[in-house]
């Protein structure tokens, strides 16, 4: 896509922006125009009114995989986590475990697998200058969503590009979504949805822009996997939520401290405990319930043995419950 081509489709999502007298609600509403976007629009779409009490909330509890520390096979690691009063367990594909294993300690333990992360959008991202390397992510993916209908998963997280010194915007932007069409049949085949992650891969840096991004593909297949904590560095979570609505596929549950920026580099705000940090669970919450949302909210910090898990589990039910 030239460079053009590529702000104009930014403009055209955001045009009734530059005639309100409201800036940013007229750039909401050109872009969210799903009635479940935000607000109270939101809470009559899931069978609430506006200012009468909350909407009943419906968030289940996971960790990803690696998070679990402890010795032994899949089926221990689905025990503990089951004792511990988890849902779910995200896993990692391709190259994951053998279906059968997954099936038999979903079996034994009532546990979930609500997604899969993508574990080689890193190292082969669709925003590659290399065709080929592309054409590998590209596959992977597809072994990913075939991999999460075979776990009984409803996702793949996918982080979608990468803008760097090499990669320009316009560029990631381009390869990313002509990639990810070809993938959308399959998600459609298959009932698993794409869900993209915001992270500090420098693409999608506005909540406008990625809910422009989302609808671009035209499929209720693709959506967002909002990470909570990575946002705080540049943004406010809860205006995400507001923007995204209907989009948002699942939430990864994460912490970050603004005041850790002083000297320590951006990287040590995520060196916190959950409700110990800057993300405004309350607000999001508040906003999560605007929009009806009810799904998965999978934690994506550092893990341990279960003491540590335990302790995650039991702030992640404060966190659900502010």
């Amino acid at each position: 896509m030239e460079r053009r081509a590529f702000l104009g489709a930014l403009a055209a999502g955001t045009a009734g922006a530059l005639v309100s007298s409201s800036p940013a609600l007229a750039a909401l509403a050109a872009v969210a125009r799903d009635p479940r976007a935000f607000g109270a629009a939101g809470v009559a779409a899931a069978g609430g009114a506006a200012g009468v009490g909350r909407v009943a909330r419906d968030i289940k509890k996971a960790v990803k995989i690696g998070m679990v520390n402890v010795e032994g096979a899949l089926l221990d690691k689905f025990k503990l986590l089951a004792e511990l009063g988890f849902d779910g367990v995200e896993l990692d594909a391709p190259n994951g475990p053998a279906p059968e294993e997954v099936a038999a300690a979903k079996a034994a333990t009532g546990l979930q697998v609500p997604g899969v992360v993508n574990n080689v959008h890193w190292g082969k991202p669709f925003s590659h200058p290399d065709e080929a390397v592309r054409a590998e992510g590209l596959v992977a993916m597809q072994q990913a969503l075939r991999d999460a209908k075979a776990y009984g998963a409803s996702s793949v997280l996918l982080v979608p590009a990468v803008v760097n010194k090499g990669v320009s915007y316009a560029e990631a932007w381009d390869r990313s979504t002509t990639e990810i069409r070809k993938l959308v049949p399959l998600a459609e085949e298959l009932g698993v949805d794409i869900a993209f992650e915001n992270v500090w891969n420098n693409f999608l840096l506005s909540p406008l822009e990625a809910a422009r991004y989302v609808d671009s593909f035209e499929s209720e297949r693709v959506g967002f996997y909002l990470d909570v904590g990575n946002i705080v560095l540049y943004g406010w979570p809860e205006q995400w939520v507001a923007t995204l609505g209907h989009r948002i596929k699942k939430l990864d549950i994460k912490e970050y401290s603004r005041a850790k920026l002083d000297g320590e580099g951006r990287w040590e705000g995520f060196k916190v405990e959950l409700l110990e940090g800057d993300c405004d669970w309350p607000a999001v919450m508040a906003a999560l319930d605007e929009i009806g949302y009810s799904g998965w909210g999978t934690a994506e910090i550092p893990g341990g043995g279960r003491e540590r898990l335990a302790d995650i589990a039991e702030r992640m039910d404060r966190i659900f419950a502010s």
